[in-house]
C-alpha cells in the first residue's frame, strides 16, 4: 500500500484511511530496499544457476519458463542479442552494447591492436564521441594514456562499468518490457507447433 492512494476525486493520504484498515501498515523505506536487494540476489543466483546448468546458444524452451534471461545470456546469444538491441535502441543506449561488444572482439584479435584501440577509443570513449558511452574519468585518463602502448585487458575497466550499468539498469527493464515478453511467448508457441 502506498502512502498516498489515488481515488476519483482527489488523492487520499494514509493517514487519512489508517483507521479504516487496521491491519495495513505504512511500508517503511527499509523494507522496500530490503526487497528490491532480495529480488536482486535471487535474479543474480537464478542466473548463475542459468549459466552452470547450461551453455547460452544452446538454451531450450524449458529453462526460457524455469528462469529469466540474464545479461549474459543476451549478450551471447544472437536470439535474444537482437531483440535487446532493438529495445536498446528504443531506450537510445545502444552505444554500450556496442561498445561491449567491441570490446570482446577486440579481446580476441591480435592484429593490429594499436589500430583498434584508437578506433574504439573515438567512437566510444573519448568525449563527444558519436557513440559515447558513460565511464567515469578516472577510467577514461587510464584508456588514453593505454592508448601509448595498448594490450588486450586496456579497455577491461569501462567494459565491466557499462556491463554493470545494463545488469542494473538496461536488462530488469528489457526483462519486463513486450518486445522480451513477446519473444517468449514466441518462443514457446515454436516448441508447440
Amino acid at each position: 500500500m502506498s502512502p498516498i492512494l489515488a481515488s476519483l476525486h482527489g488523492l487520499i493520504r494514509f493517514s487519512d484511511i489508517k483507521d479504516l484498515l487496521p491491519n495495513v501498515q505504512r511500508p517503511r523505506r527499509i523494507d522496500i530496499v530490503l526487497s528490491r536487494r532480495r529480488r536482486n540476489i535471487n535474479i543474480w543466483r537464478l542466473c548463475q544457476n542459468l549459466n552452470d546448468e547450461t551453455c547460452p546458444s544452446n538454451l531450450s524452451w524449458k529453462t526460457d519458463q524455469k528462469f529469466d534471461l540474464c545479461l549474459e545470456t543476451l549478450l551471447r546469444d544472437k536470439k535474444y542479442r537482437t531483440p535487446f538491441r532493438s529495445f536498446l535502441e528504443s531506450e537510445f543506449s545502444e552505444e554500450n552494447l556496442d561498445f561491449w561488444l567491441a570490446c570482446e572482439e577486440f579481446r580476441s584479435t591480435s592484429d593490429d591492436l594499436k589500430w583498434r584501440a584508437e578506433k574504439i577509443y573515438e567512437e566510444f570513449i573519448r568525449p563527444t564521441a558519436c557513440k559515447e558511452i558513460n565511464v567515469d574519468h578516472r577510467v577514461r585518463e587510464k584508456i588514453q594514456e593505454s592508448l601509448k602502448k595498448p594490450s588486450r585487458c586496456c579497455f577491461d575497466e569501462a567494459q565491466k562499468q557499462v556491463y554493470l550499468l545494463m545488469l542494473r539498469d538496461s536488462c530488469p527493464r528489457f526483462l519486463h518490457s513486450d518486445a522480451y515478453l513477446s519473444l517468449k511467448c514466441k518462443s514457446r508457441t515454436q516448441w508447440y507447433i
